[in-house]
């Protein structure tokens, strides 16, 4: 069998045909990186900015863990499609940790602190791994 036709095989037994992942706003990120979605009704949000400081005063931390941040702020065709693919409401402030496999594994309606992050982060199996790679 070619390449490219196994590795068809492979993503539609696996759930991952094309599809799917065109539908997936974060797909780009999968079994990259793993990402910090900050989604907000609107750009004034504080709750906005304490998530960003939070983030670039821990810059190196989240490289390390391979962490990205994604914003969905305001109204706008990729905005919409993260909050429809995590079921999060328009007028609804949210912060998610999203995992390289794509799932959502923590969720809040504030801040998520930095130590929470990399606590939850850390304890991953994929983490445990990486961390004795390196």
């Amino acid at each position: 069998m070619t390449r490219p036709l196994l590795f068809a095989a492979i993503a539609a037994l696996s759930g991952l045909a094309a599809p799917a992942l065109a539908d997936d706003p974060l797909a780009v990120h999968r079994w990259r990186s793993r990402v910090l979605v900050i989604v907000a009704p609107e750009g004034a949000d504080p709750r906005i900015e304490a998530q960003r400081r939070d983030a670039r005063a821990r810059r190196a931390d989240y490289a390390e863990r391979d962490l990205v941040v994604v914003e969905a702020i305001g109204t706008g065709a990729e905005a919409d499609r993260i909050r429809a693919r995590f079921g999060i409401g328009p007028r609804d402030f949210r912060v998610l940790l999203v995992g390289k496999d794509g799932d959502a594994k923590l969720t809040e309606a504030a801040p998520i602190p930095a130590a929470r992050l990399f606590a939850t982060i850390d304890a991953m199996p994929m983490r445990r791994e990486e961390k004795g790679r390196r």
